[in-house]
């Protein structure tokens, strides 16, 4: 099942895909999950009623993907937990030793953006990059939750492009501001059930493009961390929720590594895309000049 989040009548709405068809599960039938976070509540027995809905829904309630407004998979997180150096070649490329426990930090709901959204360049830096990678959506919270039975907890994943604003990321040991920037999260198009994936979505190309030109390309395989071991060293610490994301890192190829350095600017346009999962696409814009108000 792939479902996304949409900007209908001015607030997020849940919609599911039907083949090529988006359907807006508003008016699709009575009784359905009405955002994403009500979906991961109602576990099986919403995504029995989705289907079913799916296989009746009338005309009325077919969306022109094309026309949609996206929002990113889950709004508003509780948590978003990113994690870096999980691929053994941008670990050498950025200079780092390969760690040994997973480099964790976290992200700001307030940064995130949805697919055709526009990733926005701050007026502070021109060192933003982009950061192709897969997001595991947690449906099934837990403390000390066990490898063994991790990927029972993830109800799906998702495409993300975690933009870095490089300057600002190395002005301290810690990475929290340059990972964090309003505008630069770009989370979607849709959640793809864990069902119609391989376990831990293990074995799946992913690429980034800026402008037609392929920066980034390598299997999901190739995490130090697979996801399974990432949701059992994680909830060692911090109790897992519904609606959770773990965001699980991004192989070589990123801007900043290369000879010259390359970063996204007003006017390029970034794509990332997972075999399976999907193809997440972001225009890049310059952040408006803003005063506060008085």
């Amino acid at each position: 099942m792939r479902l996304a989040t949409i900007l209908n009548g001015g607030k997020p709405s849940l919609a599911a895909y039907r083949g090529q068809d988006l359907i807006d599960l508003a008016k699709a039938g009575p009784g359905l999950p009405g955002d994403m976070l009500a979906f991961l509540a109602g576990s099986e027995a919403a995504r029995s009623a989705i289907a079913s809905a799916l296989a009746n829904a009338p005309a009325s309630a077919v969306l022109d993907p094309e026309l949609a407004t996206f929002l990113p998979v889950v709004p508003r997180p509780g948590k978003i937990i990113c994690v870096g150096l999980n691929y053994a070649d941008h670990s050498a490329e950025s200079g780092f030793k390969q760690p040994d426990y997973p480099t964790l930090f976290g992200r700001f709901s307030t940064s995130l953006i949805g697919h055709k959204a526009s990733m926005i360049r701050p007026n502070l830096s021109d060192q933003l990059d982009y950061e192709g990678e897969i997001a595991a959506v947690i449906g099934r919270g837990g403390k000390h939750i066990a490898k063994a039975t991790a990927l029972d907890h993830v109800a799906g994943y998702a495409v993300f492009n975690e933009g870095s604003v490089r300057e600002y990321q190395f002005k301290a040991p810690q990475w929290t501001v340059g990972k964090n920037f309003d505008g630069t999260g770009a989370f979607g198009p849709a959640l793809v059930t864990s069902d119609e994936l391989p376990p831990g979505a293990r074995g799946l190309r992913i690429a980034t493009r800026l402008n037609g030109e392929t920066m980034q390309s390598a299997s999901t395989d190739d995490m130090v961390f697979d996801v399974a071991t990432l949701i059992s060293i994680i909830s060692e610490a911090i109790t897992l929720q519904p609606g959770d994301v773990i965001v699980t890192g991004t192989p070589a190829g990123v801007g900043v590594a290369r000879k010259p350095q390359l970063f996204m600017k007003p006017g390029d346009v970034c794509e990332v895309e997972v075999e399976g999962i999907g193809l997440l696409v972001n225009p890049i814009a310059q952040e408006e000049a803003r005063r506060a108000a008085a």
